[in-house]
């Protein structure tokens, strides 16, 4: 057991490197690139925890992954949005009726 217990903590670890590494490396992307990436890293490391709670880390990694970078997705696009919106406002907001 000692073992299994030392190769999920360094499996861990290395997806959590990885997520940092990652996340650092994103200066030259767009918004959608950058949050769509930040949720699968982050899926992902939540998703490994899980995952090696539950006997299969990298399965979950795999998942967490996958639900991550469609959050991140679906989250920029909400955002976007959002943005557009207010330009809208402001720019209603300059014109006259007089």
């Amino acid at each position: 057991m000692q073992l299994r217990t030392g190769r999920v903590q360094a499996g861990v670890a290395t997806i959590l490197l990885s997520a940092c590494l990652t996340v650092t490396g994103c200066t030259g992307m767009s918004d959608t690139q950058q949050r769509t990436v930040t949720g699968a890293m982050g899926g992902a490391a939540g998703g490994a925890l899980i995952g090696a709670i539950a006997g299969n880390a990298a399965l979950g990694a795999a998942i967490g992954a996958a639900a991550g970078g469609v959050g991140g997705f679906v989250w920029d696009q909400h955002k976007q949005s959002e943005d557009a919106a207010f330009q809208r406002g402001v720019a209603a907001g300059g014109q006259t009726t007089d």
